[in-house]
């Protein structure tokens, strides 16, 4: 290899990795100790520790270093390759055998005396997701709504699971957050596990019914959850199995093709590095014009063709989330492949072309979801109490915030305009533009948010008409999608955002750059899809108490004061849909300006994205309902709940 010298150690790395993954693949089932185990799921992950990730060929700074121009395709190629651990444990010989071609046609291209281009190297992974993409597709379409597709399932159904060994059956990365929350949970009663589990699965349940939509005709369900909850998982598969409904678990993706940017959607261990994933966000830029876009879509529409029967009766996620890792803030790394302009908006039009497709054959108007919580031992010594308040904030008396919550919407149903004001150095000061309802006995704007599909309860929230909304949006710190805030700051102007900053980096360029990437995703203006108020003091106080508030997920955080989604409503494809609050009355605020083109050009009507963003309690100011006279009646003044019939919310404060 003369041409290739300067990359041998790439491929002698590589070489020896897929030696590694290939001997799990091709080995039968056999007792290792929890010492093997141990030290073969640290050797398949270690080199992308924080401590290690300086010299790993996955740190697109590394490879540009040690590669040059070369870099980006060969840190591409390495991601790639780190899915075939998943395969191997998996069995999934097909994805294993395009993987390890891949890497032998690159290692061919190097093999000779002329040095192959960066632009041929580039083509020949090009061309391995587009020929791959219908068969990569099709696989994850079918792992999202066939039951029969089971890998997960078989390991929490027929594992010892006081044997903690099972967990690395998986494959994923083991740290001690899995193990900790699996010994935690062991040491629970049953019938303290089976309560955890009729939480969740009565939430999505109940979804169902507060939403009017037929659950009878569904026969299926997708778990998401991290390892470690699969003694609670367990409890769940049997309760939605009672209520006729088949579990379907997968993995978050490993293939280009399926990624969506760093997010994991699936069941995921622990990650050894999120900046490994965030470095590897955009890596559809290799491959990103309007062929593949094209092809990805017809490799959508055809796989949800092939499992229309199993789409049709599938009812949609039911989310268990974590939190308490340390909150991630990203380095931005100049070598990354990055979406250019016209990539962004050929992104775009795939997130939205592939929402049209999902939503035709898993129908938006006929499926549901629910989202639950808890944390992990990294959250701190104090883990046990916060798992023990966790669980007692998501059994909160959902009669008494009903009423609570139905005082605040009567109020809130007298005027059109909400004024939310910061306190101190926040400078939040918004105006939001309510619906005007014809008949107030019959309809409402606000609708009363128990806990159902977001668990726990605690909100009361609407879509805002865009026109006359506007002006300042600003938090010290917040946590989204599992990326860290600093002094966040989004200008609205017609209810769409017009302007934005943050400090979490040194320029101007790249806190722009952060907030493009993982709020606006993109889009060159984006709305306002909700307003609410969160009233989930009880949640708020646990979270000082134990000096949590930024490791506590938006799922909770977004009850603990009034918080605005950007993005689409909370009412996006199913908003001809009535819904109804339990005393009766419909919520009429289902759409916005930009939601309603959906019934002239369905292109122009959705984001594809919903990005909740909190002002917590003690940077607010105030929350007033305005009149046509400009007089105002307070619904919160200092951080405090000041409108009668709301005061047993101040109870937790006081404590």
């Amino acid at each position: 290899m003369v041409a290739g010298e300067t990359f041998l150690d790439f491929f002698h790395k590589e070489a020896a990795f897929l030696l590694k993954t290939g001997e799990i693949l091709e080995r039968d089932q056999r007792d290792f100790s929890m010492e093997e185990l141990q030290s073969e799921n640290r050797g398949l992950y270690e080199e992308l520790f924080p401590k290690n990730y300086g010299h790993c060929y996955g740190n697109p700074a590394y490879a540009a270093e040690k590669l040059g121009e070369y870099g980006k395709a060969f840190s591409f190629l390495y991601t790639e390759l780190r899915g075939t651990i998943a395969y191997a444990y998996e069995k999934k010989y097909w994805d294993y055998t395009v993987a390890a071609e891949l890497f032998l046609e690159i290692y061919a291209a190097f093999e000779g005396e002329e040095k192959t281009s960066v632009k041929s190297t580039e083509d020949i992974l090009r061309s391995y997701v587009n020929d791959y993409c219908q068969d990569m597709m099709e696989l994850r379409i079918a792992e999202g709504v066939n039951p029969s597709l089971d890998f997960a399932v078989r390991i929490i159904m027929d594992s010892d699971l006081t044997d903690l060994r099972y967990l690395y059956r998986y494959g994923e990365y083991i740290s001690v957050n899995e193990t900790g929350v699996a010994e935690f949970l062991n040491r629970l009663s049953e019938e303290q596990i089976n309560d955890m589990a009729r939480t969740y699965t009565e939430g999505y349940r109940i979804g169902f019914i507060n939403g009017r939509k037929d659950i009878t005709k569904k026969k299926s369900v997708n778990i998401r959850y991290n390892l470690g909850f699969e003694r609670m998982v367990r409890a769940a598969i049997i309760q939605f199995r009672e209520m006729g409904l088949e579990p379907v678990i997968y993995r978050h993706a490993t293939h280009a093709v399926n990624k969506r940017g760093s997010a994991r959607i699936g069941f995921t261990g622990g990650n050894p590095n999120p900046q490994f994933d965030y470095d590897h966000r955009q890596d559809q830029a290799l491959f990103m014009d309007s062929d593949f876009v094209q092809r990805k879509l017809r490799s959508m529409q055809n796989a949800y063709e092939k499992y229309k029967d199993q789409a049709a009766v599938h009812g949609g996620p039911a989310c268990i989330e974590t939190f308490g890792e340390e909150p991630f803030s990203p380095v931005t790394t100049p070598e990354v492949w990055t979406l250019t302009e016209a990539q962004q908006k050929l992104q775009v039009e795939l997130d939205n072309e592939s929402g049209q497709i999902v939503n035709r054959y898993i129908k938006g108007d006929e499926r549901s979801f629910t989202i639950i919580a808890y944390p992990v031992p990294e959250i701190g010594e104090d883990f046990p109490e916060i798992f023990a308040e966790i669980v007692k904030i998501n059994t909160l008396d959902y009669k008494l915030y009903e009423r609570i919550q139905q005082t605040i919407i009567e109020t809130l149903d007298t005027c059109q305009w909400v004024e939310i004001k910061g306190k101190d150095d926040n400078e939040t000061d918004l105006i939001i533009h309510l619906h005007e309802l014809e008949d107030i006995k019959k309809q409402t704007n606000f609708e009363n948010c128990v806990a159902d599909v977001n668990i726990p309860v605690g909100e009361v929230f609407t879509s805002p008409v865009l026109a006359g909304t506007g002006g300042i949006l600003h938090v010290k710190k917040v946590y989204l999608n599992g990326l860290q805030f600093k002094d966040l700051k989004l200008v609205f102007d017609c209810g769409q955002v017009i302007d934005y900053s943050c400090a979490n980096f040194e320029t101007e360029e790249e806190n722009r750059a952060y907030i493009e990437d993982n709020i606006l995703h993109h889009h060159p203006k984006i709305p306002m899809g909700e307003f609410a108020i969160g009233t989930n003091t009880t949640a708020y106080v646990a979270a000082e108490k134990y000096g949590i508030a930024d490791k506590l997920p938006i799922l909770i955080a977004e009850k603990m004061g009034p918080h605005f989604a950007v993005g689409d409503t909370c009412y996006s494809w199913a908003e001809d849909t009535p819904v109804f609050n339990p005393d009766g009355r419909e919520i009429i605020a289902r759409d916005n300006e930009i939601s309603i083109l959906r019934k002239e050009d369905i292109s122009l009507a959705y984001y594809g994205c919903h990005t909740d963003i909190t002002i917590p309690y003690e940077e607010l100011g105030s929350i007033r309902v305005i009149d046509e006279d400009g007089e105002g009646v307070s619904i919160i003044e200092n951080g405090r709940f000041v409108l009668a019939g709301t005061e047993e919310l101040n109870i937790p404060f006081d404590r």
